[in-house]
């Protein structure tokens, strides 16, 4: 036989893989003993030390100092509907004076047979709806029982407001009291219309977060100075969405005495009924047209004619004192200007011809 064949060379790792499988071995040792005394020696396992912070800024004082102010001013108002009816509601108000008067929304204290305020320190206390006027949607309850020490809110006024001011409202949102929302004036001098076809002249428009649970709450100025009643939201859903509107103060101010005096408010008039803003269309006319006037009052004594039998149009308002009528709310708010005792100079159109006619204006709502 002859030798055997010689078996092939065995092929050895080179100097430079075994050295690096080494080097691989040694950094795998050492990321997982990195980790292991990472976790061990810096979890927060414990509450950490709190870094100190600093003194607020100046617009953060302020804005806590405003809130910290107002806030015992403001209420919750939560109503109750009849025996029977199982209908509450809450809202918000605020403390007009030590007397117990508190301001609030017509809406919110609409209907209600029992009206209970809560206070910014979790007190409460029954009160009764002294009066209401839902034509600027205000009304004042006064507290029953022994008083505690209240904190009437300061007035400003909405005279001489400018957009981008900044805003402040205090409400009780959803049910959650004491909420602070900050925004700007957004608008001024809107029209907010009411029940029985007026409006709200002069209301200020904000984007301060206003929601359900916020009417009757006050918007505020940069001074913490009542500018005006927060009383309805733009929306689609049921939530603010970033417009909201607010009774101006000036308004607030007139109204809120006379409802505390006399349980309401003056309603100026002057006797007539109108038809709707398509007999105008169809009359081919710009202006008001009188439907009927009330017999004895004081347009008819000064002249003025309503439809015929036939159904023809009657007398077309078309300017008080001046100023351009077209629909009711125009009416009302020339005659609220003008008030009751007063006499509005109308400029009334008929077949194309035009005349001046002065009017007493009288309280319709007596």
């Amino acid at each position: 036989m002859g030798a055997p064949a010689p078996s092939p060379p065995v092929e050895r790792p080179s100097r430079f893989w075994r050295f690096a499988a080494v080097w691989v071995l040694v950094l795998a040792t050492l990321w997982i003993g990195q980790r292991t005394i990472v976790t061990m020696t810096m979890t927060a396992d414990e509450p950490r030390a709190v870094t100190p912070r600093g003194s607020l800024g100046d617009i953060e004082s302020h804005t806590v100092a405003l809130f910290e102010q107002a806030a015992p001013s403001v209420v919750t108002i939560v109503t109750e509907g009849p025996r029977g009816v199982r209908r509450t509601g809450t809202g918000s108000g605020f403390v007009w004076d030590r007397a117990g008067h508190v301001v609030t929304n017509a809406h919110v204290v609409e209907g209600a047979a029992r009206v209970l305020v809560r206070f910014d320190d979790g007190g409460t206390a029954l009160a009764a709806v002294v009066g209401a006027d839902p034509d600027n949607d205000l009304a004042v309850v006064r507290l029953g029982g022994n008083l505690q020490v209240l904190r009437p809110i300061p007035v400003g006024t909405s005279a001489d407001l400018r957009v981008g001011q900044q805003a402040f409202a205090i409400g009780n949102p959803f049910g959650l009291s004491r909420t602070l929302t900050t925004g700007i004036v957004s608008a001024i001098d809107r029209r907010l219309p009411t029940q029985g076809g007026r409006e709200i002249a002069g209301v200020i428009q904000t984007d301060a977060a206003i929601n359900p649970g916020n009417s009757g709450g006050p918007l505020l100025d940069s001074a913490g100075r009542l500018i005006g009643v927060n009383t309805a939201i733009l929306t689609t859903t049921g939530a603010g969405g970033g417009i909201g509107f607010a009774v101006p103060v000036d308004t607030v101010n007139r109204v809120v005495p006379a409802l505390i005096r006399d349980g309401r408010v003056p309603r100026p008039g002057i006797g007539i009924v109108v038809a709707g803003e398509d007999a105008a269309a169809r009359a081919d006319v710009r202006g008001l047209v009188v439907q009927r006037v009330v017999p004895g009052g004081p347009a008819d004594r000064a002249g003025l004619t309503g439809a015929d039998a036939d159904g023809r149009t009657g007398d077309v308002i078309v300017e008080v004192g001046g100023r351009p009528v077209r629909t009711l709310a125009d009416l009302a708010r020339e005659l609220v200007r003008i008030g009751v005792g007063g006499t509005a100079p109308l400029t009334v159109e008929r077949a194309g011809q035009r005349r001046r006619v002065d009017v007493q204006v009288i309280d319709i709502g007596a």
